[in-house]
């Protein structure tokens, strides 16, 4: 039979992270547990945009480009992204939407390889993941899409595959094997695109030592970039010169600036640039890239796998019975835990209203997500509590919580 635990309250107290939570806008009375969707502001954020808006806009203008170095902007906040993930400062570029990157590296991992015509990924996969690979089959003849277990997909990889991937699953938290995936793709002589989105910045992630060549991933969970912060790509070093994006726009180009008619890509990353860079999300995703690398990526997966364990041995203090659907041990699941429920949707509106934050996954999930930087053990001890208070009550019942907003 397990001992007690440990106090919460000093669990804090000796928290090397604790002084990192000071620097997150907070609202008083709440507790966050949805940094797996949407980071917590960081506090150098809004003098940060302040400063871009009202001195290098609004004075620089568009000598800013190169006075204040935002033409240099998507490779050096990649560079810094690069050493979260265990990748070399050049295979990493910021540039538009994941679902956008991940569009990119599946059709130059296509082209490159004339065997390649299968696009292979689970069942319940993140959906644009899905959705971005049945678009392209149904543009490209002879591209299929195929979902299989995971428990199979190794088994079916050979030369004519391209394998999409979301490192840890959005829903449950699972994770897989980088680097025995990489392995087996190697032997066989398929290519692996891995969705990054649910790991980096609360990970420790060793691309390069796995070996992985493809990925992309959002800045807006873990790394604290905002809503609709731009993302991010890699391609591994060996890879680049291979490989041509799809989307040839003129950020590109060899030459952007010699407005040449015909296009030339670019050496090395540059080439999976295609538009204007976004600025002003680049520096607040930035700002929350900054604070990640001063803590330290293993000091945060380390406080992320303890927090997730904690929680999970509190909900079952305060709620046993309920079903967990995330992996019980750390080092299989990324940093949320969710739990089932038949009337999850109510379960989670309920927590909200009495300032427990996580959120609902179709089609009976309730999620919470743990954020090192800001999260503390006393917030899952008492959003543990509170849920067990929602059930034992049936607090969820109430009509108002059964009305569907548009985001779950």
């Amino acid at each position: 039979m397990a001992g007690p635990l440990p106090d919460c309250e000093a669990l804090d107290a000796a928290d090397p992270l604790a002084r990192f939570r000071d620097r997150f806008v907070l609202p008083e009375g709440v507790t966050y547990l949805d940094g797996n969707s949407l980071g917590a502001l960081p506090r150098a954020t809004s003098a940060r945009l302040a400063a871009v808006v009202e001195q290098e806009w609004g004075e620089g203008l568009i000598r800013s480009w190169n006075a204040a170095g935002w033409i240099d902007a998507p490779h050096r906040v990649g560079a810094k992204i690069a050493r979260l993930i265990g990748a070399a400062e050049d295979e990493v570029v910021v540039a538009d939407s994941t679902s956008v990157n991940i569009y990119k590296l599946l059709c130059a991992a296509l082209a490159a390889d004339p065997r390649r015509t299968v696009l292979l990924t689970e069942p319940d996969n993140f959906p644009t993941d899905l959705y971005i690979a049945q678009g392209i089959a149904e543009a490209c003849p002879g591209v299929t899409v195929r979902t299989l277990p995971r428990d199979a997909i190794l088994d079916a990889l050979g030369p004519s595959t391209v394998l999409l991937l979301t490192h840890v699953h959005y829903k449950s938290g699972a994770r897989f094997d980088m680097a025995a995936v990489e392995r087996r793709a190697a032997e066989v002589g398929a290519v692996v695109v891995w969705d990054l989105s649910h790991s980096a910045g609360g990970l420790q992630l060793d691309l390069a030592g796995d070996r992985a060549q493809l990925a992309a991933g959002c800045g807006y969970k873990y790394l604290n970039g905002g809503p609709g912060a731009p993302a991010f790509l890699y391609v591994a070093r060996a890879l680049q010169s291979q490989l041509i994006s799809p989307l040839t726009g003129w950020m590109g180009h060899a030459a952007p600036f010699a407005f040449s008619d015909r296009y030339e890509p670019a050496a090395g990353l540059a080439r999976f640039l295609c538009g204007t860079p976004p600025i002003l999300g680049l520096a607040a995703l930035e700002c929350g890239v900054d604070i990640v690398l001063e803590a330290g990526i293993e000091a945060l997966a380390h406080k992320g796998r303890a927090l997730g364990d904690r929680f999970i041995a509190e909900v079952a203090a305060c709620c046993p019975g309920l079903e967990l659907a995330s992996p019980r041990d750390a080092t299989a699941r990324g940093n949320h835990v969710s739990f089932r429920h038949p009337h999850g949707y109510e379960v989670a509106q309920a927590l909200i209203a009495r300032g427990v934050i996580g959120d609902f996954r179709d089609p009976d999930l309730v999620r919470f997500g743990f954020a090192p930087l800001y999260t503390r053990f006393a917030d899952v001890r008492h959003a543990a509590q509170t849920l067990g208070e929602v059930l034992a009550r049936e607090l969820w019942r109430e009509p108002r919580f059964a009305e569907r907003a548009s985001v779950t």
